[in-house]
């Protein structure tokens, strides 16, 4: 598409990224099971050495410590893959090498991802002794038939009680959902929301089914054996229901997809949409770095031997891609823009290196009269309107 702000490797604000924060995300690569509609770097093997994964992250800590010395650390999340097939004695590792080389915020969020089968459960007290202090558990579907065709290898009841044993492990705790499923109802969606605001949580991330090109399900649905999904229309319907019910109970969408008594927000996927730092290790992990006033794109190699291979070896640096200056108001838009808080115009105006034109103000007063923004105080937010069409506002603002 057409950017308004071009060219550019410029110099940020050395201090830019302390608008989001800096945070540390470590990707576990493995599974039990691949689920078919999941497009994440994750790969099902039979055996895993978890000496020579905490050695190659220790390492890599060391590595990115070096270069980003005196940085106070805000959030640490464990991502995957699963995350909660990790030995206690591996997370533990990894949170004293980072604590090590950086100064954690005193109010430092420790995340882990967590499938809710027994095995994992059984961990749970064992990662609250590590340091880890917020569990998201990746439920799913509170109705086993569905969970059957997602693929998911635990039972809704093993999932309650895995979140029963996490409630009592952890003061923080969010479980996913996903809806918009094949043969899901408007009516049988609202039922089952409300089934999981019950459950005594403070945070959910609810994501509508996408359909991913390389998935099982993206194969199937090529071949048109995938039946039975909701319409757009339904899908649409099913998303504001999902915000009004929220609100009621209390959880209002702080994000597209996620929602939180005020407090209980997820830390650490708010330095990536307030386009904060964070350092990315791990197979296929991606990062946002500023060094010496030059923001940079980091991605390491997706294959979990190979990485591994890489860093044993000294060579395990990721791929660093300089971001231009449209790169950056590019991201810090598509990103804050999914937050109900919205963005910081002086901020953007500096990322851009310029205010905005005559011509675009027009166009955001536009968006403004139809109900998809707001302009206020000089911070720009998506309606709750806009946000059901977010993709749609974000073409309108970030072309010419």
């Amino acid at each position: 598409m057409a950017v308004r702000w071009r060219n550019l490797c410029r110099a940020v604000s050395v201090d830019d990224w302390r608008n989001g924060g800096f945070g540390l995300y470590v990707h576990w690569p493995f599974c039990q099971a691949k689920c078919p509609y999941c497009d994440f770097n994750s790969h099902v093997v039979s055996q895993i050495d978890q000496s020579a994964w905490v050695t190659a992250y220790q390492t890599e800590l060391r590595r990115m410590g070096a270069l980003l010395p005196n940085r106070l650390l805000n959030s640490i999340f464990f991502g995957g893959g699963t995350p909660s097939l990790m030995h206690p004695d591996t997370v533990a590792a990894v949170i004293e090498t980072a604590q090590d080389i950086w100064p954690f915020a005193n109010d430092i969020e420790i995340s882990l991802e967590a499938n809710p089968g027994s095995v994992e459960a059984g961990r749970f007290a064992g990662y609250r002794d590590a340091g880890v202090n917020r569990i998201s558990m990746g439920i799913q579907a509170l109705n086993n038939e569905d969970l059957r065709r997602l693929g998911r290898i635990h039972s809704v009841e093993e999932a309650r009680k895995a979140f029963d044993i996490a409630r009592h492990c952890f003061d923080r705790v969010s479980f996913d959902l996903i809806y918009a499923r094949q043969g899901q109802t408007l009516d049988a969606w609202q039922a089952e929301l409300s089934e999981a605001l019950n459950m005594a949580i403070d945070h959910l991330s609810l994501y509508q089914l996408t359909i991913e090109t390389g998935t099982a399900f993206g194969d199937r649905y090529a071949r048109g054996k995938l039946r039975d999904l909701p319409t757009d229309d339904t899908a649409a319907d099913m998303y504001l229901a999902t915000q009004d019910i929220c609100a009621a109970h209390g959880l209002p969408g702080y994000e597209i997809s996620n929602h939180a008594i005020p407090g209980a927000e997820s830390r650490h996927n708010q330095i990536y949409w307030r386009y904060g730092d964070y350092v990315g290790i791990g197979p296929g992990a991606h990062g946002r770095l500023t060094i010496a006033g030059q923001r940079y794109a980091t991605e390491t190699p997706t294959a979990p031997g190979a990485w591994l291979n890489a860093v044993k070896k000294g060579d395990g640096t990721p791929t660093r891609e300089l971001l231009s200056m449209e790169d950056q108001v590019v991201e810090h838009l598509m990103m804050g823009m999914r937050l109900h808080e919205g963005l910081d115009m002086d901020r953007h105006a500096t990322l851009a290196g310029a205010p905005l034109s005559a011509k675009k103000l027009q166009e955001l007063q536009e968006l403004q009269e139809i109900g998809m923004i707001t302009l206020d105080c000089n911070r720009l937010r998506a309606t709750s309107a806009g946000r059901a069409v977010l993709n749609a506002v974000l073409r309108d603002l970030l072309t010419d």
